[in-house]
Parts: C-alpha cells; sequence; structure tokens
C-alpha cells in the first residue's frame, strides 16, 4: 500500500505536467504550519529559477490544474509561492479503510530482505546486569523488531564479555579458595564435574573481590594475567571452569534479560571468535597488511581525508595476547563465514566510536568482509540522574538492573493502588507491564545517540509524553470497545467514514502516517521517531474521545464507523508498542 505523502505527490506531479512544469517539482510534504493546512508543496519556488518566472505565477498555474481532484478537498496558492493542501475527507477515509483491511495496515515488506545481525546487550559474564546495560538492550531489541516487521531475516546476538582478564581473575580468586579442586590439578585426565562449584551469588562476589585484590597485589595480578594466557592456550581445566562460568551467567542473564521483554537469538561470547584468530593473523600478515609496530601486531586504518587522529588497529599485543579489536574482527569473520549477513549493526555506547571505526576499516582493508556488507555503530548516549551525571545508587555505586526494575514496579504499584481499586495479584501484574513501558518508553523517545535524564517520577506519569499516557490511551480505547460490544453490538462491522469534526479528521490524518513512520524508523534505525509519533497518535485520540460522544450517541452509523476508528487505532498503538518492546494492561 502506498505511503499517503507519495499518492498525494502523485496527484500534484500530475498538476504540474498540466501546468506544463516538469514533475519533480511536485513533491507533498506535511504541512509546518497545521494551522493554515494539512500538507504543502514548495516546488514552485525551486521552479521559479528553472522557468525564470514568478513563484507564484507557477504556483497559481498548478492550483488551477488542480481544480476538480476527487483527492483533495482544499488546494491554495499563496504568496510567495507555496501551495496549500487540505485532502479530501472521503478520500482519506478510504485510504484508511484500506489500512484496515490489510494485515499490516499498509506497510509493505521488502521487496528484497536482508540478513541483519544485531550486536546488543554485550554484558560481561560472572557480574550482574547493572544499568549501563540497558540501553543496549532496549535500543538494540527495539531496532530488532523494526527491522523484522520490515520485512528483514534479523538474528540479534548477546555477544557476552568471557575471554579477558576477568576470566583469568575468577580463576585465580577460586584457585586461592578450593586449590582441592580437580581443575587446578594439571595431571588430570578425566571427566570434569557437570555441576560448577559456585552458585551466580558466589560468582558475582568473586570477580570484584579478584579484581581489588588485582589492584593492590602485582603477584595476584601476575597470575591472574598467567591463567588468562594459559585459559586462552587451551588449559583443560580453564576450559572447563569456563564452561561452568558460562552456564551459570547466561542462566542468570536470561532470567534478567525476560523481565526486560529482551531475547537474543545467539548467545555468543567472544570465546566463539577465538578459533577464528589465527588464520585470520595469519592472511593480514601474508596480505601485507599488519606489521609490528612497538613490538605489537598492527593495521594502519588511518585515511587521507580525517580530520582528527586515526591510531593504527592492534591485533595482537608485544606478549602475544589478543585485544578486543581481535575478538571483533575475529567475530567479524566469524558472523561471515556462518551467517553472510548483509549488514551488521552495532548497538553500543556512544564513546566506543573511535574503537568501531578501526575494526570497520581493518574488516574492509583486509577484505573480511565484502564491499557491500553493510557495518554500522549505532552508538548511544548517557544514561544520566537527575544531577546530570551517570545514574548511581544512593551510595554512589552502580544499580544493579533488576534493583532498578523493582523500584519502578514499586512506584507504579503504588500508583495504580491509590488510583482505582484491583485486586493485589492483578494489580502486581499490571504494575510490570506499566513500569516496562515506563523504563522503555522512556529511554526510546530520546534519540539514541543522545544523553537523557532518567526520572522516575516523570517516567511513571500517566500524563505526558511518557509509555504509562500511551498505555492508558491503549486502556481506555479497549474499555470503549469492550462496553460497545457488552450493549450487544459487534465492533467492526461498520467502514470507517469520512471526519464529522475536526478532531476526527485529525485523528485519521495520524493514522495515515502509520506506515511512513514505520519505514523511517526502519531506515533510521530511529526507535524515537515511533515514540513520536504514538505521542502525536494518542493526543489526537484522546481530543476526540473529548470532544465526541461516541457511546451516548443517537446515530448509529456515525457510531459504528467511530468504533471502526477505533479499532484501527489500537492496532495502530498496540504494534507500534510492540516495536518498542512492551505492551498494554486490559486494565490500569
Amino acid at each position: 500500500m502506498k505511503k499517503m505523502l507519495d499518492l498525494l505527490s502523485a496527484e500534484v506531479a500530475k498538476a504540474f505536467a498540466e501546468a506544463g512544469y516538469d514533475e519533480k517539482y511536485a513533491r507533498v510534504s506535511l504541512s509546518n504550519r497545521p494551522d493554515l493546512c494539512e500538507y504543502q508543496c514548495n516546488g514552485a519556488m525551486v521552479a521559479a529559477k528553472e522557468y525564470h518566472k514568478a513563484p507564484i505565477m507557477i504556483a497559481n498555474a498548478v492550483v488551477e490544474a488542480m481544480q476538480g481532484s476527487e483527492v483533495f478537498g482544499e488546494v491554495q496558492a499563496v504568496n510567495p509561492g507555496f501551495i496549500n493542501m487540505k485532502v479530501n475527507n472521503e478520500y482519506l477515509s478510504q485510504y484508511l479503510n484500506g489500512m484496515e483491511k490489510d494485515e499490516r495496515m499498509g506497510c509493505e515488506k521488502a521487496e528484497n530482505p536482508k540478513t541483519i545481525m544485531i550486536d546488543y546487550g554485550g554484558p560481561n559474564v560472572a557480574k550482574p546486569l547493572h544499568v549501563g546495560h540497558l540501553r543496549s538492550a532496549i535500543i538494540g531489541e527495539s531496532v530488532k523488531r523494526i527491522a523484522r516487521f520490515a520485512g528483514h531475516k534479523v538474528i540479534g546476538d548477546v555477544h557476552l564479555g568471557d575471554w579477558g582478564l576477568q576470566m583469568g581473575l575468577i580463576i585465580t580468586e577460586l584457585r586461592e579458595r578450593k586449590p582441592e579442586l580437580v581443575y587446578f590439578d594439571e595431571a588430570y585426565e578425566g571427566e570434569y564435574p557437570a555441576e560448577a562449584p559456585f552458585t551466580i551469588s558466589e560468582l558475582e562476589e568473586i570477580y570484584p573481590t579478584a579484581s581489588g585484590k588485582s589492584k593492590q597485589d602485582e603477584a595476584y595480578k601476575e597470575a591472574a594475567m598467567q591463567a588468562t594466557y594459559e585459559l586462552q592456550h587451551g588449559r583443560r581445566g580453564y576450559q572447563a571452569l569456563l564452561k561452568h562460568i558460562l552456564n551459570v551467567s547466561v542462566t542468570d542473564l536470561k532470567r534478567n534479560y525476560a523481565n526486560l521483554k529482551v531475547d537474543f537469538d545467539l548467545w555468543k561470547g567472544e570465546s566463539d571468535a577465538q578459533p577464528y584468530i589465527p588464520d585470520m593473523v595469519q592472511k593480514m600478515k601474508d596480505g601485507g597488511y599488519a606489521y609490528v609496530s612497538d613490538n605489537a601486531l598492527v593495521v594502519d586504518v588511518k585515511e587521507d581525508t580525517d580530520t582528527k587522529e586515526v591510531p593504527p588497529c592492534m591485533l595482537l599485543k608485544s606478549d602475544g595476547a589478543s585485544l578486543y579489536t581481535t575478538t571483533d574482527l575475529a567475530t567479524i569473520v566469524e558472523r561471515m563465514k556462518l551467517y553472510n549477513p548483509d549488514e551488521i549493526i552495532y548497538v553500543v555506547d556512544k564513546r566506543q566510536e573511535m574503537h568501531f571505526i578501526q575494526v570497520f576499516r581493518c574488516a574492509r582493508k583486509c577484505g573480511l568482509v565484502t564491499d557491500k556488507t553493510k557495518l554500522k555503530f549505532l552508538g548511544f548516549g548517557t544514561m544520566n540522574g537527575k544531577d546530570g551525571k551517570p545514574f548511581k545508587t544512593r551510595d554512589g555505586g552502580v544499580m544493579r538492573l533488576e534493583y532498578l526494575l523493582k523500584d519502578i514496579n514499586e512506584e507504579m504499584l503504588k500508583k495504580i493502588q491509590e488510583s482505582r481499586p484491583m485486586e493485589e495479584k492483578e494489580a502486581e501484574e499490571t504494575a510490570k507491564i506499566v513500569g516496562l513501558s515506563a523504563v522503555k518508553y522512556g529511554d526510546l523517545s530520546n534519540q539514541a545517540s543522545k544523553d537523557y535524564i532518567f526520572d522516575v517520577e516523570r517516567f511513571t506519569s500517566s500524563e505526558g509524553n511518557t509509555g504509562p499516557y500511551i498505555l492508558y490511551t491503549i486502556v481506555r480505547i479497549k474499555s470503549i470497545l469492550r462496553k460497545y460490544e457488552e450493549s450487544g453490538k459487534k465492533a467492526g462491522e461498520g467502514k470507517i467514514g469520512a471526519g464529522r469534526s475536526d478532531s476526527e479528521k485529525a485523528l485519521q490524518l495520524e493514522l495515515s502516517k502509520f506506515n511512513s513512520v514505520m519505514e523511517t524508523a526502519f531506515e533510521e534505525c530511529a526507535p524515537h521517531k515511533i515514540c513520536a509519533y504514538i505521542y502525536d497518535l494518542a493526543n489526537a485520540f484522546n481530543k476526540f474521545y473529548h470532544e465526541t460522544k461516541i457511546l451516548a450517541t443517537d446515530d448509529m452509523e456515525a457510531q459504528s464507523s467511530w468504533i471502526s476508528l477505533l479499532l484501527l487505532t489500537r492496532r495502530v498503538l498496540e504494534t507500534c508498542i510492540d516495536m518498542l518492546g512492551f505492551e498494554a494492561p486490559e486494565k490500569m
């Protein structure tokens, strides 16, 4: 189904051609003065240069050619050469009825579906998820859902941090505590125990303890580095411990991500890329790309057009150890071999931009990807507290993600209990649903690259540009539809009619933008565009609702038409919040 703006542009193009002007000037856009018109075309202003005429002369000729159009209700040429338009009410209602009949409400699937991999999440094993992991998970999940809705094959990968010094630290601390464990006996050749020698709680305590010791005790740090080296070079006992660390950590991570309604197709980590490193490095050497500088193996990635310094991409340190850069490059090799993606999107803190510039350039220079493979860095800003600094607990520590969600849920439960009576269990479930909308919408309504203030009080409000306000609107629509059917009538039997009031038409105009918004959100990896849209849509609906006696009217034809309009509004809103990663309750 074509986008409304494309249909309107095609109609205006006919008028430009009829008036003797090039159709390329006929692009229609939403009006920047909605008090004057709904759509506008500024093509006459540009065409004036080519045709050496006053813009208003061209605009008047085009408007004259548009008289009698079934698409537009009002068309006007305005000095110095704008063409202002209002769409015909009947034409608009026909468009919406077409949306209503379509399973995807006017959104066409990609003609040539791509395979897209999204790298988001990125937690380190043996550590609890904290608020710093929130944005990657929320943004990545939304981008994944939007791309799937657009018709592409999308593979989400958590990309665990499971290979660096932290593993050596855990092994070293575990050895100090339990030296008798069979994993530390190099002569042992039997099967290792199936059960881990630690719980998730113990594991989460082991790492910070070990990290603290390594900063004060040089010998301890050396032992951890040696353990890391031995792990990475295949020591059996340490490899078995790594499997235990992964199993225990991933089980806990899956539980926490499930609470966020975030899921991954792949639970791969840096360790999965390790087998690809030796061949990759050798090929870079053989191809003349990699060379030794200050005892480290590097690849130059600077370009003549660079306006700032881009350091060489380091592959191996002087001791032969790999780095994040090496692992990220080897992960690209693995992904190309196993999945051959057309595009890989990295949803990562924007402060890592230089790292990914180096990685992407090195991958291209050394032929790890094809010329057509798109590598995209979607860098996000910081989630800050009200003081404008990175969000912390009251005592200044980094807040665990599950504690943040718990606080939000408790705040929502309190508000729900204050606003309406509800059974305790139902209230708790509703608080979880609405609380998640508060967190996700609060994050996603900001452009990903921008820092934002995480304000619990504002995010949980049912008024203003918030998740709860959007859900409150959906719940209100559900309530009206429920009451309509309880009166013995069947919703959806009527057609959406021509707007009978300004507020009804305003709602219809917002609905007609749906496919255009979804297309833009995909092309720009921009969930915030969906948030802005549904906020406008919710506002338009609530204005219509307050001005219209939907259930109290005696005009059955109008009522049936309005109910069909509400059904479409609910479908669009629910589809959009699904793209954002949350859902609406039945009651609030």
